[in-house]
């Protein structure tokens, strides 16, 4: 996996997505900083382990956060009530980034479920 492979997709965009999807890679980055970048389903993921614990894609109209897991949003149905969401994304518009407590729970609640039986799993930092 590359971080080279996040960047040609982040290229690839035009603005306010570029900048919109290059802030929300930082905020990963910041909260879980032994990810590892790359691509998984032709889309910016963030692996931990070997799982992969976050991601992003641009579309036309809309950004998509993807956690990787129909089950993180379930878990979290009071913070992301306002966004529109699937059971594998969640839409924000193309011009705000997700509130990086928002990311936080997001990634805290992945690894706690990719992980649920290592005492010493990966944490968020920020995380609950």
């Amino acid at each position: 996996m590359s971080s080279v492979e996040i960047d040609d997709y982040l290229a690839g965009l035009e603005e306010p997505k570029r900048s919109t999807l290059q802030h929300l890679r930082q905020t990963i980055l910041d909260v879980v900083p032994d990810a590892e970048e790359g691509i998984s389903y032709r889309l910016p993921a963030f692996r931990l382990g070997g799982t992969v614990i976050a991601g992003f894609a641009a579309f036309k109209n809309h950004l998509s956060y993807l956690p990787h897991s129909g089950s993180v949003f379930p878990e979290l149905q009071a913070e992301v009530s306002h966004y529109k969401t699937s059971s594998g994304a969640l839409q924000f518009p193309i011009d705000s980034p997700l509130p990086k407590p928002l990311v936080e729970r997001l990634i805290s609640v992945r690894i706690a479920q990719a992980f649920p039986e290592q005492e010493d799993r990966p944490t968020a930092r920020g995380g609950r």
